[in-house]
């Protein structure tokens, strides 16, 4: 090793550590000036992490045994001084009489170590905190010198130094990159109101612009929590499964229970080790988002806490939105039924009252058959017509179904010429939406049965529980054999049925065989504290 005044050497070293930010070229530049100013031939560096992790960052001249294959026997496997720096023995410069990694080149046949037999190994540190080593060789060199040591420990804090100031600079400027990654999703999913389209959207933006490996989006439904979207490998992707949970008071613990084990290692994903955000109303949670993301691209804790807050009011405002939409509905169809019934209902019924008014007044006549005819014809259209009207009135608007949901499907049925048992069970209040829910798929029911079970009579059963609400259509008509695999293979109306209760976070059941009948079942939990309730 050349004898150069530590200060002279110690100088350089600094004037090479300021010129750069960038953490690897800065290491490979002060590794290359390290050996230029000591007389040393050989050198490299390892960064590193928890046990087991490393990285090979620098190196000079390196012989052919240590850098074949891209440098494959420095890159893999760990050694005798990262199993030292790990452990703690590592606390200053020492000579390392036996290198495995060279004992392994010797051994395997690798190639000409050049001579070099020894090295040196520094641990790099700074404010206590190790980041990794830098080892230098020399061949035919067996052993360093006291001074030599001291001199390659100054070095070391130089460096450590040096990575530990790189290193605050990259969380910095990552944590800049972060917080104008975060505005920009921000500035996206605000614009989103449609809450069945805004979890595969946002998913989709945090993903890509995070680069994640993967993220599902959770929305709790009363007593489940729903997966309704999955980003994965760049793409996302809209779904509606459901998981039963015991208790919602606690995001973890909800968590656990359910076996989402399965389900998540479909998309590459693991519970044990992904990150998972709430997203909380107040103290409430309402969904949480569960992900994986790359080393390279770790989202700081306050950004991912940002964005459970920025997605947490997102969602509230597409619920609230759709809760606003829905009342406008219900409203203009109010509208639209009045007015059917006020004008186009009358006009009609007045048509009819006129024709059989002309038929009394043409049977004086002589030769009136054909315009009887004409006149009972219109007669019979015109009935039926208003037959029609008054069922699209009450499809429009549930007359009576301020009086409940039991008496308006009655009223219903018997319009379409049924005849309706009706059952009762329990008291209390059904939520307004989950009633309208239950009006919605009770009146395909009956439509159902009116047009296809070959029966005129129904039951409907209703009961209210204090946490629990069931509605139960029955016939003892011709049933039919219900499918066992996915409801999209049923007919457009039970799947339709079927959505609206799942969207409501409900449950609808189907039972029915040939000859057997059918009853069509929906049930609504109202668990208090299992938190909100997105039908509400």
């Amino acid at each position: 090793m050349r004898t150069l005044s530590s200060v002279h050497t110690l100088k350089v070293i600094a004037e090479t550590l300021n010129q750069s930010n960038d953490l690897r070229g800065m290491l490979q530049s002060v590794m290359e000036k390290l050996l230029e100013v000591t007389g040393l031939s050989t050198g490299w560096i390892f960064l590193t992490d928890e046990e087991p992790i490393y990285a090979f960052v620098a190196d000079v001249n390196l012989p052919p045994a240590l850098s074949w294959g891209d440098k494959k026997p420095m890159c893999q496997g760990s050694c005798w001084c990262l199993d030292k720096i790990w452990d703690g023995r590592l606390q200053k410069a020492v000579n390392i009489i036996n290198c495995k990694r060279i004992e392994d080149a010797i051994d395997y046949e690798w190639g000409d170590t050049k001579g070099i037999t020894h090295h040196a190994t520094v641990p790099l540190i700074a404010g206590g905190e190790k980041f990794g080593l830098l080892n230098v060789a020399e061949p035919g060199k067996n052993e360093f010198t006291e001074d030599e040591l001291d001199l390659l420990q100054s070095v070391s804090f130089q460096i450590g130094t040096a990575i530990k100031r790189t290193k605050l600079f990259e969380a910095q400027q990552n944590r800049a990159e972060q917080y104008t990654k975060l505005d920009e999703v921000s500035r996206t999913i605000w614009k989103m109101n449609d809450i069945h389209h805004l979890p595969q959207n946002t998913v989709d933006v945090i993903g890509r612009l995070f680069q994640l490996k993967a993220l599902a989006f959770f929305i709790k439904e009363e007593h489940a929590l729903a997966l309704r979207s999955i980003y994965r490998q760049g793409e996302s992707k809209k779904l509606h499964k459901r998981f039963q949970i015991l208790k919602g008071d606690d995001l973890q613990k909800s968590l656990n229970q359910l076996d989402l084990k399965e389900e998540l290692s479909l998309y590459e994903m693991n519970l044990e080790n992904a990150f998972v955000v709430p997203l909380l109303i107040g103290e409430e949670w309402i969904g949480c988002l569960v992900g994986h993301q790359t080393n390279d691209h770790a989202l700081e804790q306050d950004v991912l806490k940002a964005l459970g807050d920025h997605v947490s009011l997102v969602l509230e405002k597409a619920r609230l939105f759709e809760r606003s939409r829905e009342l406008a509905l219900i409203e203009e169809r109010n509208r639209l039924a009045r007015d059917l019934h006020d004008s186009v209902n009358q006009k009609l019924f007045s048509l009819s009252l006129t024709a059989r008014g002309l038929k009394e007044y043409v049977k004086k006549l002589p030769n009136q058959e054909t315009i009887l005819e004409s006149l009972n014809e219109m007669q019979s259209l015109s009935q039926e017509v208003v037959g029609e009207m008054r069922t699209m009135i009450w499809q429009l608007k549930p007359a009576g179904l301020e009086e409940g949901v039991v008496v308006s499907l009655k009223k219903y049925g018997e319009s379409l010429g049924l005849t309706v048992q009706e059952r009762l069970e329990g008291v209390g209040n059904i939520p307004r939406l989950v009633e309208e829910t239950m009006w919605r798929v009770g009146q395909e029911a009956l439509n159902n049965v009116h047009k296809h079970a070959r029966t005129d009579e129904v039951r409907i059963i209703l009961k209210r529980k204090k946490n629990e609400h069931i509605l139960r259509i029955e016939d003892d008509g011709c049933g039919f054999r219900t499918s066992t695999g996915s409801q999209h293979t049923w007919s457009f109306g039970l799947a339709s049925m079927m959505e609206r209760t799942e969207i409501m976070g409900g449950e609808m059941n189907v039972i029915s065989q040939p000859d057997q009948g059918t009853t069509i079942e929906v049930k609504f939990t109202n668990n208090k504290e299992g938190g909100r309730h997105y039908g509400d």
